[in-house]
């Protein structure tokens, strides 16, 4: 054998060597997914004390198509809940999803013998809610101050549990605005009524605190409202610790609680909780369920946001522990969680153009909008039915398609009064009432309206 012969099979014994070592530590190394991973995103802080953004370490693991298929082909839709109707945090939009979902799911839904909220603050009385032949339910949506053990004398252990609150300070705007906390805080004619609140909440304690008679509690509508809602009593507003113990507990208790702020991404992720389809999920875009007052807009102060801070300090417990839950939740949810929000936006958007054009016009014949399919959904139509569903903003008439009739106007007389009649009735010096019938039988009438009519005798 020459010595050229010799070199060529040494030169090639080499490059088989090479390139089996090559392949032996490439095959060693950990697997990276080529789907993208979510960027690091930022969270409005919304008048929060501390910045919440989605840290690096908390970065949803990617997950294969494999992995993503078995998920979806393991999801169960879940058809036992109650949702907590908060009050002033957009539950109003919020709440034709859940009856809708009943609707076309045909549930028993725990609703109120008349229209209006379920009860207040107490669970109802037993002639105040509308019995099943087996009393079992599958779902509950009005106005309820949470009760946990109430609760669980009527809804199996597998219950998804949901709710929805939105940031204190605009809350307490909101708030001050709609239950006319200016007049009873004798504020109204000092310019910004939420600017003179907040340069010293404690000064108006007096008059912020309201005693109910006719259920013998105390509410404060500038103090803490939203845990009240959720189960905390106004007169512990001082117990901060016990207050942060039982905020922990709603954690563990609540499948999820959205964040108004960012509405569209709680609502995909209750999609993807309760496995439910896209259908189920869309929102009006259009819904106009906000009312314009003059310090609407304002930007407290540091000074202020920090008093309010102090006040509603168990509001902000509340919102923080939520809001952090909320996105905790969404890292968990894999790399394409923001894709589907996008899509979500894009076809709420769609369809809710498309059901303007259908209330706004005689849409009979016309072909329905079809929605094409998606890795988050199936192919489905978009009818005058649906939209019908879709558009409707008034809790009410989603009710009667619920209760499959109109109301009596004798289950009307036995309706429990809205809070804020009752707020009315103390604000005149008149008696608080649990029911419509209650009032009427003491010779308040016109209740629905502000002009009330008292014929008590005299």
């Amino acid at each position: 054998m020459t010595l050229k012969t010799l070199l060529a099979y040494g030169l090639a014994a080499g490059v088989f060597t090479t390139l089996l070592l090559f392949t032996i530590h490439q095959s060693n190394l950990p697997h990276v997914a080529s789907s993208r991973v979510v960027n690091e995103r930022q969270v409005i802080q919304a008048n929060l004390p501390t910045k919440n953004t989605l840290r690096h370490e908390e970065q949803p693991r990617t997950t294969s198509n494999k992995d993503q298929e078995v998920v979806s082909s393991s999801c169960v839709p879940q058809k036992k809940f109650v949702f907590i109707k908060t009050h002033k945090t957009g539950t109003t939009t919020t709440i034709n999803i859940f009856q809708r979902y009943a609707i076309y799911n045909k549930l028993k839904v725990l609703m109120p013998v008349g229209q209006g909220p379920l009860s207040w603050p107490f669970p109802p009385k037993e002639n105040e809610y509308v019995h099943t032949p087996d009393e079992k339910y599958d779902a509950l949506m009005h106005h309820f101050v949470y009760n946990k053990t109430w609760l669980r004398t009527k809804f199996p252990p597998e219950t998804k549990y949901i709710s929805i609150i939105r940031e204190p300070f605009s809350h307490l705007k909101c708030q001050i605005s709609y239950y006319h906390l200016a007049k009873i805080l004798r504020v109204n004619g000092h310019g910004n009524a939420v600017k003179v609140f907040l340069q010293n909440p404690w000064r108006y304690r007096n008059r912020s605190e309201t005693f109910f008679p006719h259920v013998n509690i105390t509410w404060d509508g500038t103090r803490n409202p939203m845990t009240f809602d959720m189960g905390w009593p106004a007169e512990r507003a001082d117990e901060e610790e016990e207050a942060r113990k039982y905020i922990n507990q709603l954690d563990t208790e609540f499948t999820l609680v959205m964040i108004l702020e960012y509405l569209d991404e709680s609502v995909v992720l209750l999609r993807r909780l309760m496995c439910w389809e896209l259908r189920d999920v869309l929102l009006y875009s259009k819904s106009k369920n906000t009312r314009p007052y003059s310090y609407k807009t304002y930007v407290a102060t540091p000074e202020e946001l920090e008093n309010h801070r102090r006040w509603s300090a168990i509001d902000y417990m509340l919102y923080n522990t939520f809001n952090n839950s909320l996105w905790r939740k969404i890292n968990a949810q894999g790399p394409d969680f923001y894709d589907e929000v996008t899509y979500y936006r894009r076809t709420k958007n769609e369809v809710s153009e498309f059901c303007t054009r259908t209330k706004e016009r005689d849409s009979i014949g016309k072909q329905p909008m079809v929605v094409a399919p998606s890795k988050w959904n199936a192919e489905f139509k978009v009818d005058k039915t649906y939209c019908s569903y879709i558009t409707k903003t008034r809790t009410m008439s989603l009710d009667r398609l619920m209760k499959g009739r109109k109301y009596t106007k004798k289950e009307m007389s036995y309706a429990v009064i809205d809070q804020i009649i009752n707020y009315r009735l103390l604000s005149r010096g008149l008696p608080t009432f649990n029911s419509r019938h209650d009032a009427h039988a003491a010779g308040i009438q016109k209740l629905r309206t502000r002009l009330f009519v008292d014929k008590r005798p005299k």
